[in-house]
């Protein structure tokens, strides 16, 4: 479609004619399609939300000001709506009988053992470091604390969290490595 046929089925579609809107729908649809593909990379997703961003450019078309912007502006329309639904999506969900099979007990008496030891050489590792380096370790990887709730509880900047939590971990690597048998 050239580009005055465009603006002149903008125009159109605009003041309400269904039919030069169904022009623009047919000829902008396996665009839109694949924009939202793109990002969704599901068919079936992609073919709804293609029907939905034409059903908001129905409803929005009368409020765009510069009607040779068209192309641009329905580009973002399904961009956002694309990004909304993958943002919006709902997790999958395991049905039970699902749950019970990836979660089988395969643990035999050596796993058992190993991961004991483990443990018990990650608390030593954590008794041989500093107190700061401890709690900050502790306070983020054992309590769950967000850089922002360890930063009011350390009165201290989130930057040099951020720093304490790396020097920590890079203590915490050396003193396991000490507890490593030489092989």
């Amino acid at each position: 479609m050239e580009e005055q046929e465009l603006l002149n089925c903008v125009r159109l579609a605009q003041a309400g004619d269904h039919e030069a809107f169904g022009i623009l729908v047919q000829t902008f649809e396996r665009t839109v399609f694949a924009i939202v593909l793109k990002r969704l990379r599901c068919r079936a997703e992609a073919h709804e939300i293609t029907q939905d961003v034409f059903l908001q450019v129905l409803r929005k078309l009368p409020q765009l000001r510069e009607p040779e912007r068209f192309c641009g502006w329905l580009r973002r329309i399904a961009v956002r709506m694309a990004i909304n639904r993958a943002v919006r999506r709902p997790k999958e969900i395991l049905s039970g009988d699902a749950l019970e099979a990836v979660n089988v007990e395969r643990d035999n008496p050596l796993d058992k053992i190993l991961r004991s030891e483990h443990a018990a050489q990650l608390r030593d590792g954590l008794g041989q470091l500093r107190e700061l380096d401890r709690q900050t370790l502790l306070a983020f990887y054992f309590e769950g604390q967000s850089l922002q709730q360890m930063s009011a509880e350390f009165d201290s900047p989130i930057g040099t969290i951020k720093r304490r939590l790396h020097t920590a971990r890079n203590r915490l690597r050396d003193q396991l490595m000490k507890l490593q048998p030489v092989g």
